[in-house]
Order: structure tokens, then C-alpha cells, then sequence
């Protein structure tokens, strides 16, 4: 009887931990099937790269492989020079890009010029800026050749009279048709300079109304010239009010801060917040806010659009070729301290030896071209890649 007993018991307890073991496995199989089960907490969203940041990527790839001689190539929009030898040079030194003038288009045909720029991108392991000065009136770089448009591209005071701002939407939109089918993919226009003053200098290139029409003459031309592969160049920041040429000589800005910022700044205000992705900066010397460098190299000015009215995009200097700022002691490399993006230069050569020579002899270091050159590429890449 004894017997029987301890086997009952014994069998009892075995069945109690076996009981035991079970529920345990169960309550883990349980937990573990909580924790694994997706929950709004625990499910981390994969979000695809923005074009932006592939285009970043792809810049800070290409810029490992360039030498410093490429680098401060990229930093230059060069003055073209002749068909016969130009895209090997621009291959050569990197270059940013080429500003064309009404020389470079005199008497060629609609595929010559197609072939000219072509030959040169083709050349180039990075897409260059092909640049103009198309602003229509007084400056027709490529509308003056008769094969090339029917003809010339009116003034925006011409246009404004005749039509209003509906017209100068339709003349960016023809305008740019025409450039982007001949390869070129920057417009350094338009001029968003306010002047009501006939004899001022700029006078005939602006838009001859006041600050606010001046103003929604930057937003139309920015808005209506986007989706159409050729980008548009806000001018002459920051603004040039009544100052003589500076193509002649230096000019000195006696306004005060406060009339910049009121009747110069809206302009190029309205085109950025359009989404303008170009200022081009003048060479006047703005007394009232930096009475010692004119502003293309001036880093006060820069400082104003970058920081107070937050343009992220690029920043061009008028050609520093110029009367104005061409004795300037090192002004290639003051234009690369203030904050520029790219220099317009007539010479490509002196240009690179100046900067070069800054970054051997400390005065701007290798980084700093980096930081610039980065940016630039991952805009070119960004923006003209697929164009």
C-alpha cells in the first residue's frame, strides 16, 4: 500500500513540473510574440533619399577624385574664348562653366551652336554652366543673330508697355525655349535693379517701374522659368540703384541702410522666395555696408543675402575683369572669402594661380574650397544633370 502511495505521489510531481514547464514556455511564446508583433512604438519607417541628398552624395564622391587645380576650376565661369580649342580647355582646368557673348554666336546656325556646346559638355566629366546674357533690350547676346531668332527680345520696359507682366511671362517662356534648345542652361538675367530715373545707367535695362512692380517682375520671370532647363540670375545685387558703370570704373553707393533694404532688397526678396537659383552681385561699393570693398567681394553683402533673406543657392560675381575691381590686389581670392559660388572671369589662368597660391600660402585653406565646391556640384547635379 505504501508503495502505491509513493508512486502516486511521485507521479503527482511529476505532472506538477511538467504543468510548470508548459505554462512558463507558453507565457514566453506569449511575450515574445507581443514584442515582435509591429506596433505604431517599435515600426521604423525607411524613407526613400530626397534628390537632394542623392545629389549631395554624388558631389562629395565626385569631389574625392579632384585635384585642387579642378576645384578652383569649378569655381570659375569663364569668358569663352574660340571654338577651335575651348572644350579642351575647359576639360583641362574643370572649369564651372562659360559665359558666351555675341561674338560666340555671330553668323552661326541653330546647329552650329548646338554642336559648339555639346562638344564641350561632351568633353567634360561634369556638366558645365553654359551661360549668356539674354536679357532682351540692350543686351541680346544670342537674339541679335537672325539665324538664330526671328528676332531680337524686347526690353522689359518695352515688353511692360506693350502687354504687362503677361507679356514677360510669355517673353521668359520663348526665351528660354530658345536657349535651352541651343544648350545653354544659365540666363544672367534678369535685371532686377529698380530705377524710374531715365538717366540713371541701368535705367534702360530695368523695368523703369517702382519697387513693388519691380518686385513681381522678379517673381514672374523666376516662376514662369521654371520646368524649362534653363535657370535664371537675379542682378545686381543688391541693387544698383543711380551708380555709374562699373564696366569703366569704381562706383561708390551713397544710400543709406535703411533705403537699400526698402526700395533694393524687394526685388531680389520676391525672386528668391519664387525660387530664384542665381544672384549675381555688383561691383559698387555700398557705403552704409561696407565702405571698404565693393560688393562682389564684400562679405557684409553676402552676409545680407545668405543669412537675411536665406538664399541657399548660387552666388555669381559680376566679371571681375571689370574696371572696378580688376587693380584689386588678390580680388579672386577675395571673392572666394566673401562667399561667392562662382567667379565670371576674362582670365582663367591669373584666376587660378591667385587662389591657388591663397590656399599654399594659408590664407584660404583647402577646406574652405571644399565647402564651396561640394555645394556647386551638388546643385550641377541636382539641376542640370538630366537636362
Amino acid at each position: 500500500m505504501k508503495k502505491v502511495i509513493f508512486i502516486i505521489i511521485f507521479l503527482i510531481i511529476i505532472l506538477s513540473v511538467f504543468a510548470a514547464l508548459v505554462y512558463t514556455n507558453t507565457i514566453n511564446l506569449f511575450n515574445d510574440e507581443v514584442a515582435t508583433t509591429p506596433t505604431e512604438e517599435n515600426i521604423v519607417e525607411v524613407k526613400e533619399p530626397t534628390k537632394e541628398e542623392i545629389a549631395m552624395e554624388e558631389a562629395k564622391e565626385m569631389l574625392e577624385t579632384l585635384t585642387l587645380d579642378e576645384k578652383i576650376g569649378q569655381l570659375l565661369l569663364v569668358r569663352y574664348g574660340s571654338d577651335s580649342n575651348s572644350a579642351q580647355i575647359a576639360r583641362d582646368n574643370c572649369f564651372g562653366g562659360y559665359v558666351l557673348f555675341e561674338k560666340d554666336f555671330k553668323n552661326k546656325t541653330v546647329e552650329q551652336v548646338q554642336t559648339m556646346i555639346s562638344n564641350i559638355q561632351n568633353e567634360c566629366k561634369i556638366p558645365l554652366l553654359m551661360s549668356v546674357d539674354e536679357e532682351g533690350g540692350t543686351v541680346v547676346r544670342i537674339s541679335s543673330n537672325a539665324n538664330l531668332a526671328a528676332s531680337k527680345f524686347k526690353s522689359p520696359m518695352q515688353l511692360y508697355n506693350e502687354g504687362g507682366l503677361d507679356l514677360i511671362k510669355q517673353d521668359t517662356i520663348n526665351k528660354s525655349q530658345l536657349l535651352s534648345k541651343l544648350g545653354i542652361n544659365l540666363n544672367l538675367a534678369p535685371v532686377v535693379d529698380v530705377s524710374t530715373n531715365s538717366s540713371d545707367y541701368m535705367y534702360k535695362r530695368t523695368l523703369g517701374q517702382g519697387v513693388e512692380l519691380t518686385s513681381e517682375y522678379a517673381k514672374t520671370v523666376i516662376e514662369a522659368s521654371k520646368d524649362t532647363g534653363v535657370y535664371y540670375t537675379l542682378k545686381h545685387f543688391p541693387g544698383y540703384g543711380n551708380n555709374k558703370d562699373t564696366h569703366k570704373t569704381s562706383s561708390l553707393d551713397t544710400r543709406s541702410y535703411d533705403e537699400i533694404m526698402n526700395t533694393a532688397i524687394p526685388p531680389f526678396k520676391a525672386g528668391i522666395e519664387a525660387g530664384a537659383q542665381a544672384v549675381l552681385i555688383s561691383h559698387n561699393i555700398v557705403q552704409s555696408i561696407d565702405s571698404e570693398n565693393p560688393a562682389s567681394i564684400s562679405k557684409e553683402i553676402h552676409d545680407i543675402l545668405r543669412n537675411d533673406l536665406n538664399f541657399k543657392e548660387l552666388i555669381i560675381t559680376d566679371d571681375l575683369a571689370m574696371n572696378a575691381v580688376s587693380g584689386i590686389e588678390n580680388v579672386y581670392t577675395k571673392a572666394v572669402i566673401a562667399g561667392n559660388n562662382l567667379i565670371i572671369t576674362s582670365d582663367y589662368q591669373a584666376s587660378i594661380n591667385n587662389i591657388k597660391n591663397a590656399v599654399t600660402n594659408g590664407t584660404i585653406t583647402e577646406e574652405q574650397i571644399n565647402a564651396i565646391v561640394v555645394k556647386n556640384l551638388a546643385w550641377k547635379f541636382n539641376n542640370l544633370k538630366n537636362n
